[in-house]
């Protein structure tokens, strides 16, 4: 499907105050994520690369040993392949990652770091 109407993707939600929506092609996926204020992603790697572009919201950002703050529409963040990572979300936030390849992780419901809480 080449068109897809964004109203029509379900939103899953992965654990109490994280819902994602995504779309997946066979390079790529494409995930809006909305996260409630005082959440933690915690520390994990991938072997996907990802760039994460902030729609809304603060999100607390540690990438290797650097850490940051985005906090305004349109911030972009590259996180390289296999490099340790973690979030903090101090108020409500939204956030589109793009991922390549796709994260069959997300497809599969293995993603138990997400999903602990």
């Amino acid at each position: 499907m080449p068109f897809i109407d964004w109203e029509q993707v379900p939103a899953e939600k992965v654990a109490e105050g994280i819902t994602r929506k995504m779309v997946t092609g066979e390079r790529l996926s494409f995930v809006l994520w909305r996260f409630a204020a005082g959440l933690h992603v915690p520390a994990h790697r991938h072997p996907n690369e990802q760039i994460a572009y902030m729609i809304r919201g603060k999100m607390e950002f540690r990438l290797g040993d650097e850490r940051r703050t985005l906090s305004r529409p349109g911030e972009i963040l590259l996180v390289p392949a296999n490099v340790e990572h973690e979030a903090w979300f101090p108020e409500e936030t939204e956030v589109v990652d793009v991922f390549s390849p796709p994260r069959e992780d997300f497809l599969t419901g293995r993603d138990d770091y997400l999903r602990r809480g």
